[in-house]
């Protein structure tokens, strides 16, 4: 097991390296600037910014002290009165928490869902929820966003429609959290039910039965740890991608998080803050992805000890 952690852990910088390495010279190579706009600029004004930021350097000086300052990742180019480190601090949280409801609520729903149907199939249940899964995969966020926002904010009035008012709030987190988890917890039923369904015929369940145990015993000691095996791996890109926001949920309900100012920093060219979000991305794809192949080796013993 320590051999395989060991070979897992020294892919982690290499792939950090080639992801950071990627992302910064197809920025420096894409057409404008941080300082190209519609307005047109006074070229001497142009120049004296670009040597200030040492966007004037030859691109390989420029990646040198960019990797040389990590991790403080500069000034942002549009925001004036705020570092790169600084927006991330204040953004992020607000994107992380909604992520973590996001992520409690699909593996509530998805793999309660998933088990129940993989335990009875081709009843009315598994019909029924597989119908619903698929229904939650081909809905786009935002289409079941501004729906639930409609319903439930404009004409029941019971929850709020849009608006964050901190982490109190639950009840502004309750639909965002429902439009960001639902296309998960669709996912994660279906990879449950059929991990149970592979699972439930081998014959160490069949035997577990023999032996008189109980159904429930049964799934959830004997046949679970196998079924998981799908979602654990869907689970490391799956929770990377709900911690960093989405921007389309944070655009509908008005929530301040990382996903508008990726999109803003994208549109603007302001290099240092793109490269700030795609960085924390990748970590945190990189680290969940680590920790789904120690999870692989637990629930595995085939993984375990190649």
């Amino acid at each position: 097991m320590g051999k395989y952690l060991l070979k897992r852990l020294a892919q982690v910088p290499i792939v950090l390296m080639v992801l950071i390495t990627t992302t910064f010279f197809m920025m420096r190579l894409a057409p404008g600037g941080p300082f190209s706009s519609d307005k047109k600029m006074d070229e001497v004004i142009k120049l004296q910014l670009e040597k200030k930021y040492g966007l004037n350097d030859p691109m390989h000086i420029q990646f040198g002290k960019f990797l040389l300052g990590l991790p403080d990742l500069g000034p942002s180019f549009k925001n004036k009165t705020k570092t790169v480190n600084e927006i991330l601090a204040e953004k992020f949280p607000t994107s992380a928490y909604l992520g973590f409801l996001a992520t409690m609520f699909a593996l509530c729903l998805g793999l309660t869902a998933g088990i129940v149907a993989g335990v009875r199939q081709n009843s009315g249940f598994d019909y029924g929820s597989m119908a619903a899964a698929m229904l939650g995969l081909s809905l786009p966020v935002f289409v079941v966003g501004p729906v639930l926002a409609l319903i439930f904010g404009l004409y029941l009035k019971i929850l709020p429609a849009a608006g964050y008012n901190g982490w109190t709030d639950w009840k502004g987190l309750i639909l965002p959290t429902i439009t960001l988890g639902l296309p998960f917890a669709a996912r994660i039923a279906r990879l449950t039910r059929a991990g149970m369904l592979e699972v439930i015929n081998q014959d160490y369940i069949r035997t577990a039965w023999a032996k008189g145990l109980s159904e429930k015993v049964i799934v959830l000691r004997h046949a679970l740890r196998g079924a998981m095996l799908p979602v654990v791996s869907f689970l490391g890109p799956g929770i990377a991608a709900m911690l960093t926001g989405s921007i389309v949920v944070e655009k509908v309900f008005a929530i301040p998080g990382l996903g508008m100012e990726f999109v803003e920093s994208a549109f603007n060219r302001d290099y240092t803050l793109a490269m700030g979000t795609v960085i924390l991305y990748g970590v945190l794809l990189i680290g969940f992805n680590f920790v789904v192949d120690v999870l692989y080796g637990f629930l595995d013993p085939r993984i375990r000890y190649s």
